[in-house]
């Protein structure tokens, strides 16, 4: 079984860390996470106060969005989108009463969101968003995006021709309530929480639809208590600077 001890603290470039992860999907890192919450004003100020993160950008019906409020926070190369429904029927709100607040998209970034999503969604990926361009004064991004488990979703953002604060629809989110930085850099891992019986299930989407490499496997040997056990799959891409 492998072990973690062998693994370096990457410094992450151009060069493939993992050598068994397929190259049809290049991932350049961790674009953004957005959680779907039942308050985003509250929350991002919770994220400011317990964690250090920084206001960065803002979208709701002053900027001309008319379903949601989004405040954005970030700290180091993380971005955390903290988004409320404006309305009671929507989708939005229909995740929070499911899940409760909780993580709606891993937003990954990419060169090329139109090829991300034409070799996923050929390799058996559900489409999310198909390729659309998004633009404002600040210049042009391009989104896709495929289904993951349960309500998950991965959005491609393609933003090389683009300079704004964030993406469009979004205005600078300026704050005199901005406390110190923790240290928090970047994302490490994420860990998904899947269905009984299907966690080779999606350990195999992410080999064969994304291009991921197994790399480290637990089971209820190794992780248990009287009351509860842990089985997990650990898989990993190639990494670049971001």
């Amino acid at each position: 079984m492998a072990t973690l001890t062998g693994i370096k603290d990457y410094q992450y470039g151009l060069e493939k860390i993992f050598p068994e992860a397929d190259d049809f999907l290049p991932l350049l890192g961790t674009d953004y996470v957005e959680f779907y919450v039942g308050n985003a004003k509250q929350a991002a100020h919770f994220y400011k106060t317990a964690f250090g993160f920084q206001s960065l950008a803002y979208a709701g019906l002053e900027t001309g969005v008319r379903d949601r409020v989004s405040y954005v926070v970030q700290q180091g190369k993380i971005k955390l989108i903290l988004t409320t429904p404006l309305h009671s029927d929507s989708p939005i709100s229909d995740h929070i009463k499911k899940h409760g607040d909780g993580v709606k998209v891993i937003a990954l970034w990419v060169d090329d969101a139109r090829a991300a999503f034409e070799e996923t969604t050929k390799r058996g990926a559900k489409p999310f968003i198909p390729p659309v361009v998004e633009s404002d004064s600040d210049g042009e991004v391009v989104l896709s995006g495929i289904h993951t488990y349960g309500d998950t979703v991965h959005v491609f953002v393609e933003r090389k021709n683009y300079n704004g604060v964030f993406l469009p629809g979004y205005v600078e989110w300026k704050s005199d309530y901005n406390p110190a930085s923790v240290g928090l850099e970047y994302i490490d891992h994420m860990v998904g929480n899947v269905d009984w019986n299907q966690m080779n299930i999606w350990a195999k989407f992410y080999n064969e639809v994304m291009g991921f490499a197994n790399l480290i496997s637990f089971d209820d040997k190794d992780i248990s208590t009287e009351y509860s056990a842990l089985m997990s799959e650990r898989v990993g891409h190639h990494g670049r600077s971001g």
